[in-house]
């Protein structure tokens, strides 16, 4: 009995599991109205303050554009995460964790789940800046070639997955949403401040050394690339594609193995 049952949960498969976890996260994210609300409202709401209020700056609106952009990613990808918290209060954690499915494709669908709603409030704010370019606002954002737009969104897709992944580890270990809130404050804002968003990364001393190794500075540097120069020129200060693309597709690798090995180990708050 003991090997029949060994055997059928190997047979279990996998990604029917992680796309219905997906399916999940999103479903839950539409029918809770106030979520629905605030994915659209705070795009629109960034939209009106930084038109209005950066389009007279020296840099211009269009420099702010893409570390807003992230911003937007790193927000919501963080707070989809707090549904782990929220479903080990449920229990529906737990029930997950017994099942016969191995832990990665918990963890995967939890991570594709929250970066398709990172996504979703991405393009709109995306969108929103194309507008913004078609009323004559600013120039330069979305001012690019459709291939260009094509591979910010492919860009896009890797940061909110590194984004949500990096939730997923710090929700797991955590019982209260306040404690979640306390590691936004202190690590993960700031983290967002020194990419490059407001700072330019030649700004010298430690505080250009830490934007340099902040890994979701190649992450707005590649955006900047291709908002702003089409993705046909680098521009003075910023590292290459080539070098925003490698370190943003491995720091997205190294959370996923990171949140799977997290998601793999048993701990007491597995059972609670």
């Amino acid at each position: 009995m003991q090997e029949l049952q060994v055997s059928d949960r190997r047979s279990v498969p996998a990604w029917p599991v992680v796309g219905t976890l997906a399916e999940r996260e999103l479903v839950r994210f539409f029918r809770q109205r106030n979520r629905v609300f605030g994915a659209l409202g705070q795009p629109i709401i960034f939209w009106l303050l930084f038109g209005a209020g950066l389009r007279a700056n020296d840099l211009g609106y269009a420099h702010f554009f893409p570390g807003t952009l992230v911003m937007i990613l790193l927000f919501t990808a963080i707070f989809a995460t707090i549904s782990i918290i929220e479903d080990r209060r449920e229990g529906f954690l737990q029930g997950v964790l017994v099942a016969p499915v191995p832990r990665w494709a918990m963890m995967l669908g939890k991570v594709l789940g929250g970066a398709a709603i990172a996504m979703l409030q991405g393009v709109v704010f995306l969108l929103l800046g194309w507008l913004a370019g078609v009323l004559g606002w600013y120039s330069g954002v979305l001012s690019t070639t459709p291939l260009a737009v094509v591979a910010a969104l492919v860009l896009m897709l890797v940061i909110s997955i590194a984004l949500t992944a990096l939730g997923f580890v710090i929700a797991w270990r955590m019982d209260s949403t306040q404690g979640f809130h306390a590691i936004m404050s202190v690590f993960l804002l700031p983290m967002w401040l020194l990419s490059g968003a407001f700072f330019p990364m030649d700004v010298g001393g430690w505080l250009g050394a830490i934007i340099r190794i902040n890994p979701l500075t190649y992450g707005v540097a590649g955006l900047r690339h291709y908002l702003q120069n089409g993705g046909s020129a680098a521009a003075a200060g910023l590292p290459s594609l080539t070098a925003c693309w490698l370190v943003s597709l491995a720091f997205a690798a190294v959370l996923l193995v990171a949140a799977w090995r997290i998601a793999a180990t048993r701990s007491t708050a597995d059972s609670l």
